[in-house]
């Protein structure tokens, strides 16, 4: 068979481009595009959306993207706060030649430069304008500052209250000026520069009002314009505040020692914590909990209750047990006012175990030891029932952690026992007892916490009976608990007792082997086998018994 001759390769490419320019006619006389029309390329359809049979893949940063952020956003932030530290620098020049406030009025001079400078850029420079802003706001500050310190004579004094009123209305101004942009991050430059105002005067009268003032502007801001951010960012600057005026104000030159300060002082702390509190609560999204609200809580607990903690053991030592107990009581207060408004997990922990720490604090400065170990005893068994109505298994694993700490504790420092370890046990087995009746309520899926608290009974009875009888009598002690054990079981009908008392026997019984028959004196020796025995044939029986299949009665039968 011969195979079809082709055409020749110019023929071919002919009439492949007529075909070709026969389709582009097809197609520009349904489209209705003359002959001169320019051509214009079909836009390329949309994306389709992204399903969850296929995520999207963002695309990756490329280095060009990189270099783009790093020469637009941090070239711009670093060279702004360069530029307004060498403004500032330049404003703490003495300039005796001059009258004293013109540094001060050429600072003033320059916030006004840089605030119309980013009103200019405000559409073409948007980031670079909220910038010159912030640095605005601060030369605000640091120029009237400039009326105060820096010069060799100056305008005005901190300690009238002409001069603070300027100070406040500055700070206001800023406050203001932040408002209306709505910008939270102008606004946590506003709160800065008050608080650097409330340094700059130093006065116990001054700064505690305006801390709590500063406070509950930050909350209220946080609430209405819904900046949730705010808080926890305000936190560290306030509280960070407080501690340098109760450190004597150090960054103006003074000493550095604990001031004694008013009585109410740490009721100011206690009151922006409660309020940084009511501004986490407050927020509009509580239908869950974020990393915003738990960073709030543990810096709220944190630097609040650490700044309460030190300025109190440093200056108010006869007021510290009393201090302690109220901050407890805000702090457990709180704890229940974040589970009942949103059942927060985390939040409520926090607060908790921070009102524990105030309240084991004030026990172990107002009781003596070995009595401290009977009142943190009977506080861990507190914490047990708190930890129920808050439904934390959390507060639960800490209070066993903390409860196995204070037996530790005890075991080394006690010198002498004078039945305290009692205690210790008695807690254990009520602890395991409520964790066992609300085990619903509190969500265990495990046995795990109880079974720690009734090991530690386990350990704990034979320990302290051994300390507080002779030896000769230990073997009798030992097996009265197991009788014990056996007890409860019949008052609650839980296997785990007897498993209890079973363990107590065979210690009982290792124990008379190993130093009964070398130590006891044979009365004690015989009669200490005896009783032993004696209960370890009862128990044989009572399980005998209970195993035997129960006989038919005649009704049955019949």
């Amino acid at each position: 068979m011969q195979p079809t001759p082709y055409p020749p390769a110019d023929d071919r490419e002919a009439d492949r481009m007529a075909r070709l320019e026969a389709r582009l006619a097809r197609v520009e006389a349904r489209l209705g595009l003359a002959d001169d029309t320019p051509f214009a390329p079909t836009p390329a359809p949309p994306a389709p959306e992204p399903t969850s049979a296929a995520p999207a893949v963002p695309a990756p940063r490329t280095e060009d993207e990189l270099e783009f952020q790093v020469g637009q956003n941090w070239f711009a932030v670093v060279g702004i706060l360069v530029l307004a530290a060498g403004l500032a620098f330049t404003l703490t020049l003495p300039y005796a030649s001059l009258p004293a406030a013109a540094p001060a009025i050429f600072g003033y001079a320059l916030a006004a430069g840089l605030g119309l400078i980013a009103h200019l850029w405000r559409k073409s420079f948007e980031l670079l304008a909220g910038y010159l802003r912030g640095a605005g706001l601060a030369l605000l500050c640091f120029a009237t500052l400039r009326l105060f310190f820096f010069g060799p004579r100056p305008v005005l004094s901190t300690a009238e209250w002409s001069g603070r009123g300027w100070l406040a209305f500055v700070v206001a101004l800023n406050l203001t000026l932040a408002w209306r942009r709505k910008s939270p991050w102008l606004f946590g430059v506003a709160l800065l520069t008050g608080a650097v105002s409330l340094l700059a005067v130093g006065a116990a009268g001054f700064v505690l009002p305006g801390l709590l003032l500063l406070t509950a502007l930050a909350v209220a801001a946080s609430v209405r314009a819904g900046w949730p951010v705010v808080v926890p960012a305000a936190i560290g600057p306030a509280f960070a505040t407080y501690l340098l005026w109760a450190l004597n104000d150090p960054l103006l030159g003074r000493k550095v020692q604990a001031l004694p300060g008013p009585p109410a002082a740490l009721a100011f702390v206690l009151a922006c914590i409660v309020l940084f509190a009511v501004g986490a609560l407050g927020r509009a999204r509580r239908d869950r909990e974020d990393a915003v609200p738990v960073v709030g809580a543990l810096f709220n607990c944190g630097a609040g209750y650490g700044v309460f903690l030190l300025h109190s053991a440093a200056a108010f030592q006869s007021r510290f047990v009393a201090a302690h107990l109220a901050a407890s009581a805000v702090f457990l207060l709180l704890a229940v006012a974040f589970w009942r408004r949103e059942h927060s997990r985390i939040s409520t922990f926090v607060y908790a175990m921070t009102g524990y720490m105030a309240l084991s604090l004030a026990i172990f400065r107002a009781t003596p030891i070995p009595d401290l170990f009977v009142w943190l005893s009977l506080q861990s068994v507190l914490v047990v029932a708190t930890a129920i109505w808050f439904r934390s298994r959390f507060i639960v694993v800490a209070n066993f952690l903390i409860y196995t700490g204070i037996v530790l504790a005890y075991v080394v420092v006690a010198k002498a026992e004078n039945g305290i370890s009692l205690g210790f046990g008695v807690v254990a087995l009520v602890s395991a007892r409520i964790l066992n009746v609300q085990k619903e309520r509190l969500e265990l899926k495990s046995e795990l916490m109880r079974n720690a608290y009734l090991l530690s009974a386990f350990i704990i009875f034979p320990y302290a009976s051994y300390h507080l009888v002779p030896a000769k009598y230990a073997g009798l002690a030992w097996t009265g608990v197991a009788l014990l054990y056996y007890a409860m079981n019949l008052l609650v009908r839980n296997q785990k007792y007897r498993w209890m008392g079973h363990g107590t026997l065979l210690l009982t019984a290792l124990y008379l082997v190993i130093v009964g028959l070398s130590r006891f004196e044979p009365l004690y020796r015989n009669l200490s086998f005896l009783v032993l025995g004696t209960v370890l044939v009862a128990v044989s029986l009572v399980f005998t018994m209970l195993r035997r299949p129960r006989r038919a009665s005649p009704a049955e039968k019949s």
